[in-house]
């Protein structure tokens, strides 16, 4: 298993972790399997989505503070219950297939570390399977 770390500067925040991921696959050169990435924090969480158009980052995390705002009266006294919530949606793991010591994704995804409760120092665990 490899550590990540991920430095976030705002409270939501997608960051795109892509290229550190396939480094990763690349050095384990186990040529066809998968990679699991997971998340070990309860306000942050991954996810899968178009990485061409920087304004998709900025509509998800505008929408999810739409949908979810930081201040609703939750019950929650640590002043961060929105984040556990946006994570729980988001979700903590992601299995992506790898074939040629390639991650197995579509044209215009990317991976991304999603911050709900920043700016923190975070990590991602990444492990590599063989078939």
């Amino acid at each position: 298993m490899e550590k990540i770390d991920i430095k976030t500067t705002h409270r939501a925040e997608l960051v795109d972790i892509t290229a550190k991921i396939q480094a990763i696959v690349a050095r384990a050169k186990v040529g066809s399997g998968a990679c699991l990435i997971f998340c070990p924090h309860t306000t942050a969480g991954l996810t899968i989505n178009e990485n061409a158009d920087p304004s998709v980052k900025s509509d998800m995390i505008n929408t999810l503070n739409g949908l979810i705002p930081e201040n609703a009266g939750y019950a929650h006294n640590e002043g961060n219950s929105d984040s556990h919530i946006k994570s729980s949606l988001f979700g903590s793991s992601l299995t992506i297939f790898v074939e040629e010591n390639k991650l197995c994704l579509g044209t215009w995804q990317g991976i991304y570390f999603c911050e709900s409760d920043g700016p923190r120092s975070r990590q991602a665990w990444v492990k590599v399977l063989k078939d």
